[in-house]
């Protein structure tokens, strides 16, 4: 739940209320009757309003910021793995693997057929 006076972004308009959508707004009151849809009463101070709001048509400033900052850093290490030529970084940032994963892969040793069976016995015994 967001707090009282958060600067927030309207990022959908699931009502068509026509919310300016990309616009800022700030939490004034929670909307706390059970009988209708809405979460949230945001004021925007542009046009001098209220809206009841749900809230999916509504998200805080901090978190876009951090999700753009995000996208920049992932633009930019794309364009340093091409410029550079670096194969694995770029397939490693284009399939969002971390860089344990293969780790975990090659950590795997295969077992023989009496030691599986002798660990599912273990398992069924639980």
């Amino acid at each position: 739940m967001l707090r009282l006076g958060e600067k927030i972004i309207f990022i959908g308009d699931r009502l068509e209320q026509n919310l300016p959508i990309g616009g800022y707004g700030y939490l004034i009151a929670y909307d706390r009757n059970n009988d209708n849809i809405f979460d949230y009463v945001v004021r925007v101070p542009k046009e001098n309003k209220h809206y009841y709001v749900t809230a999916t048509d509504i998200e805080l400033e901090e978190v876009l910021l951090q999700q753009e900052a995000e996208q920049a850093q992932r633009e930019a290490l794309i364009d340093y793995a091409l410029a550079t030529n670096n194969e694995a970084m770029f397939r490693q940032i284009m399939n969002g693997e971390s860089a344990s994963e293969p780790e975990k892969e090659k950590d795997k040793e295969v077992q023989s057929r009496e030691e599986f069976i002798k660990q599912i016995g273990l398992k069924a015994w639980i």
